[in-house]
């Protein structure tokens, strides 16, 4: 008996083990989208293991600014983990802000912030076709991994909503007559870019579980 109920503890534990992941973020609306894709997993954020470094994103691509945080963690804390960047691609715009989406404005700028500047870049513009892209990065067990997600859609021309934070006020995915701050988050991470890109990292973590 005794013997047993080791062995099923040695199991628990281990499982407790495989099930816990970093997010590397400090960014809360982030954290709690993941985590509600992720149900199955216990998904810590950077303050949870003690980390309060504001990690310098400063790659040119969004494959990059993921590597970067990713990297961090598991070179100074020796975690699984994984990361994500996010950005929003306008086509008129040749692509911006792209990398830059979260700093758009400036350093130290407001979501809202971003918004205005992007409403105010687009006032003349007639063609509104845009994109947010996610890419995650993935190290586990010494080897690194990339996934990528995808969402086209629109730029409205004034903000929509209460809900999400970004962009989600003004962007409206294909399909849909609602942007994403007005959807509740279970249809927004069933379609959204980032919900995507996590599919496939969920997808992929069942295979090597």
């Amino acid at each position: 008996m005794g013997c047993d109920f080791r062995i099923r503890k040695d199991k628990e534990d281990k499982m407790d083990k495989k099930d816990r992941i970093v997010f590397a973020t400090h960014n809360k609306n982030k954290l709690a989208e993941i985590r509600n894709i992720l149900k199955n997993y216990d998904v810590v954020g950077l303050r949870d293991i003690g980390c309060e470094t504001d990690i310098v994103e400063d790659a040119d691509d969004l494959q990059g600014n993921a590597k970067i945080k990713a990297d961090f963690v598991t070179n100074n804390y020796h975690l699984n983990c994984f990361a994500d960047d996010t950005g929003l691609e306008v086509e008129a715009l040749n692509g911006a802000p792209g990398v830059y989406s979260a700093r758009y404005a400036g350093e130290g700028c407001s979501y809202h912030d971003n918004v205005v500047k992007l409403l105010d870049a687009m006032k003349d513009i007639t063609n509104r076709k845009a994109r947010f892209r996610t890419v995650i990065a993935l190290n586990l067990n010494g080897k690194q991994y990339f996934f990528e997600g995808i969402v086209n859609g629109k730029i409205l021309e004034e903000e929509h909503g209460e809900g999400g934070f970004g962009y989600d006020p003004i962007f409206q995915p294909d399909g849909y007559d609602m942007t994403f701050a007005e959807m509740p988050m279970e249809i927004k991470n069933k379609i959204s870019h980032r919900g995507r890109a996590v599919q496939k990292l969920v997808e992929f973590l069942h295979l090597v579980s």
